[in-house]
């Protein structure tokens, strides 16, 4: 992405907020212009006061001076203020912007995203953005007009010296440009390496019953010194760049003032120019040089800034691979089937998932899939609220191809427990009520007691309002789910899925969540996937899927009989 492109979006991110900016640009101009005028009195005050001893001049400039001041540190406040405002505002929005566009994408973003890229991105990121858009904003533009306004003063006043000294605006232009492209290549990859520390962090952090009970400590510092270690000369390269470039800015300033100070003394010799002629257009060059050498300082800042926004755009760019039809229907309260027809599905294109589904669930029925790890049953369940797309045939519900109906509509009318439960850390209250705020408090207690919760949730010391930690971490495992539970129990949907949720029970707290489940289950057409084939005995039906394939279906004691692949996943488990 080049700058232009990059810039011209920046630019429309600030365009909503024109008028804002169109006063503080009115500031700017003032501001400027104050500037110009300071420079300028630098003349009569030599000549009128100095040389000529006019007492008159000694009395009003001074008076003039405070006036010039207070009138320019007004304006230049104003000028900051709002500039600084319409900065924050539109980071404040693209934080927002990007965290919704993360949320709509399909899950199959996340699953080849790592969180911890994405976190950068939103955190790390759009704050060198900031940066960059403040330096730009606030001060590159007023630097720009001062420049503009004292360099009519300077031609004014000696057009001969005015031509020398621009002589060395292009001079100190190049290494701003040569620096500038070596500060973006690091910024970019400061920020990747920042992105890989981030993940490195949620990684390590998230799984640290799993870092110490393998006692990986000691990898996992190893792992993170040696990306610290990668970003710190990164950020060592940046620096080495920046403490180069400034003291060369000064080389190029200094030689500059020397040649000006040389040909301008040389005019006031010959009297071709009063000394107060030749103060007041060193001072003006010297307020011009100043936000040149301000633009080679914030050069990094606005390069990394870039970098950062060519990654945040390229976020924004992406578009989600599951979007809900421009003319999508409401699906009505589900009543009658749903209805797989020669389905097919794959995560990429060379192999299949699921293959050559055909399969009928009718409303009430409670249909257990089970079969060998990695057959399809996870991926099946996922088609039903369209969190992926299928690639062949249709997937019905009463009638309704489900890409034909909005994906609000669809998924209110379908809860899911899965063997890992999702929590905040947040309040029980909030988390069970977690898609149903509007509950009332009696709804979420009854919840709570139809997901056997009620018992332990009074025993905490806060009740309701206990805070549960991240993914509920101060909770065991079976209260979890059953807070899970409560939470399904609340949607009240249609249509509920069940992926393995006793699955990492101990046998106590199966038992409690069990009673829980057939609560949940009651006047709902339940899709269960059971690892534990003892949990899904009582099912309608059974469906059996090996490869991608259903190869069974029956009632238990149907699949018992026929010798089939049922049997020996029951034997399996039975055996002893």
């Amino acid at each position: 992405m080049s700058n232009k492109i990059v810039l011209k979006r920046l630019y429309n991110l600030i365009l909503p907020y024109r008028y804002k900016f169109l006063f503080a640009m009115i500031a700017a101009v003032v501001v400027a212009g104050l500037s110009a005028t300071q420079a300028w009195m630098v003349k009569p005050l030599l000549d009128k006061i100095f040389f000529e001893k006019n007492s008159y001049y000694l009395t009003l400039l001074p008076f003039a001076l405070i006036a010039l001041f207070a009138v320019k540190g007004f304006f230049y406040g104003l000028n900051s203020y709002l500039l600084e405002k319409i900065g924050q505002t539109v980071i404040r929005d693209m934080r927002t912007r990007v965290f919704d566009h993360i949320h709509q994408q399909s899950l199959s973003f996340f699953h080849k995203t790592p969180t911890g890229e994405l976190i950068s991105r939103v955190i790390s990121d759009i704050n060198y953005m900031q940066g960059a858009i403040s330096s730009v904003v606030v001060g590159l533009l007023r630097d720009l007009l001062q420049g503009i306004f004292l360099l009519i003063v300077i031609f004014s006043m000696n057009w001969r010296l005015a031509l020398l000294s621009l002589v060395f605006i292009p001079a100190a232009a190049v290494p701003i440009i040569y620096f500038g492209k070596a500060f973006r290549r690091v910024s970019t990859r400061m920020q990747e390496e920042t992105a890989e520390v981030s993940n490195i962090m949620h990684e390590s952090i998230t799984g640290a019953p799993v870092v110490k009970a393998f006692t990986m400590e000691q990898f996992e510092s190893q792992r993170f010194s040696s990306k610290v270690q990668q970003l710190f000369n990164t950020m060592m390269e940046k620096a080495r760049y920046r403490c180069v470039q400034h003291p060369l800015m000064e080389v190029i300033g200094g030689i500059g003032m020397a040649l000006i100070i040389w040909f301008g003394g040389r005019e006031v010799i010959a009297g071709n120019s009063t000394p107060g002629t030749f103060f007041a257009f060193l001072a003006s060059v010297l307020m011009i040089y100043e936000p040149i050498k301000g633009v080679s300082k914030i050069n990094a800042t606005i390069q990394q800034g870039l970098a950062a926004a060519v990654r945040v755009f390229s976020l924004l760019d992406q578009e989600p691979s599951i979007l809900t039809k421009e003319d999508a229907l409401e699906l009505p309260p589900f009543q009658r089937e749903i209805v797989l027809k020669d389905l097919e599905f794959s995560y990429d294109s060379n192999a299949h998932v699921l293959k050559n589904i055909n399969l009928t669930v009718p409303a009430g029925e409670i249909l257990a899939i089970v079969g060998p790890s990695g057959s399809g049953k996870s991926t099946l369940t996922s088609l039903i609220p369209r969190f992926f797309d299928i690639e062949k045939g249709s997937l019905l519900i009463d009638d309704l191809d489900i890409r034909d109906v909005t994906l609000e509509s669809l998924r209110k009318q379908i809860a899911i427990v899965t063997q890992q439960t999702i929590l905040f850390n947040d309040t029980i209250s909030n988390n069970i009520a977690y898609g149903s705020p509007e509950c009332s408090e009696e709804e979420l207690r009854s919840a709570a007691d139809a997901a056997h919760a009620l018992g332990f949730i009074e025993e905490l010391p806060d009740g309701f309002e206990t805070i549960i930690g991240e993914s509920g971490v101060k909770l065991s495992g079976g209260e979890r789910q059953r807070l899970s539970i409560a939470r399904a129990i609340l949607k009240n949907a249609p249509i509920l899925v069940l992926d393995e949720a006793t699955s990492s029970l101990d046998t106590e707290s199966e038992r409690e969540v069990q009673k829980a489940l057939e609560n949940l289950m009651k006047d709902r057409t339940t899709l269960v996937i059971a690892h534990r084939l003892s949990t899904i005995k009582n099912a309608d039906r059974i469906i059996v899927i090996k490869d991608g394939m259903i190869v069974e279906e029956g009632t238990h004691d149907d699949l018992l009989q026929r010798n089939g692949e049922y049997e020996t996943l029951y034997n399996m488990q039975f055996q002893d």
